[in-house]
């Protein structure tokens, strides 16, 4: 899909890789529709970007915030092509820590924004992205969802992350599979560590020894590199169904 002149919807868009998403799509001259629940950061992204841009405060846990800012997405600039969801919490807690065992609502809210919430969001972009009239090649749509490498090596402490993860990897290929006839692409990236807002709370000599972990290039991944994988994928008609693992051969240990 030519990305120019088409519209994305970014949840987490006003930070981490959402943002490095939105802004790189933005320069590539697509419309942009930030979704997140930090007002503040995403008024003043939008003022920062311009005219191509717009910001709706939305809790991807709640479906008619979620049907109310791809109607507003579609009634702003016509039509929705794209949607990158990378709205997602990461807290970690052990199946039984020192308080006792794992806080049921703890792993609910995990699951509710990571993979009820990716899934919320793919189905009303799909929605909207059947009425588009097709390209050259029949497509209508792209969406990119963002799993993690903890899918398939979750950590100690990570029981309600690496669940939610493994969920968006699995209803990737299924949704691919439906949506194809609708000419609509679905497609996951699994990032390893990146340097985003989930890790800046840590120490510099955590965060530098995580990085030190990746056989290559041993640093932290840096959002614009998840941006350009976005953008590959939007412009690539081929892959679909697909999860990417983008880690630098990182395969997480236990703990």
């Amino acid at each position: 899909m030519d990305i120019k002149g088409k519209t994305a919807v970014i949840t987490g868009g006003v930070s981490g890789l959402g943002e490095a998403t939105a802004r790189l799509l933005h320069s590539l001259e697509a419309n942009v529709v930030l979704l997140d629940v930090s007002q503040d950061r995403g008024l003043a992204l939008c003022t920062e970007l311009g005219q191509r841009a717009a910001f709706f405060c939305t809790d991807v846990t709640d479906t008619s915030q979620v049907q109310a800012a791809m109607n507003s997405a579609v009634e702003r600039f016509g039509a929705v092509h794209i949607t990158v969801n990378c709205a997602g919490v990461g807290t970690p807690a052990k199946v039984v820590g020192k308080e006792g065992p794992h806080e049921l609502d703890h792993f609910v809210r995990v699951l509710n924004i990571n993979l009820v919430g990716t899934f919320d969001v793919l189905r009303w972009a799909a929605f909207y992205m059947t009425r588009n009239q097709p390209d050259s090649e029949g497509e209508r749509g792209v969406i990119v969802n963002t799993a993690s490498i903890a899918a398939f090596e979750g950590q100690i402490g990570q029981v309600a992350y690496a669940a939610s993860k493994a969920g968006i990897v699995g209803l990737t290929l299924p949704a691919a599979r439906e949506l194809a006839r609708f000419g609509i692409r679905v497609v996951t990236i699994a990032p390893g560590t990146f340097d985003t807002p989930l890790l800046a709370g840590l120490p510099e000599q955590i965060r530098t020894s995580l990085g030190q972990q990746i056989p290559f290039p041993p640093r932290l991944g840096r959002p614009h590199e998840f941006a350009m994988l976005v953008q590959h994928i939007i412009q690539n008609p081929v892959l679909n169904g697909e999860t990417i693992r983008l880690d630098g051969a990182l395969r997480m240990p236990p703990k």
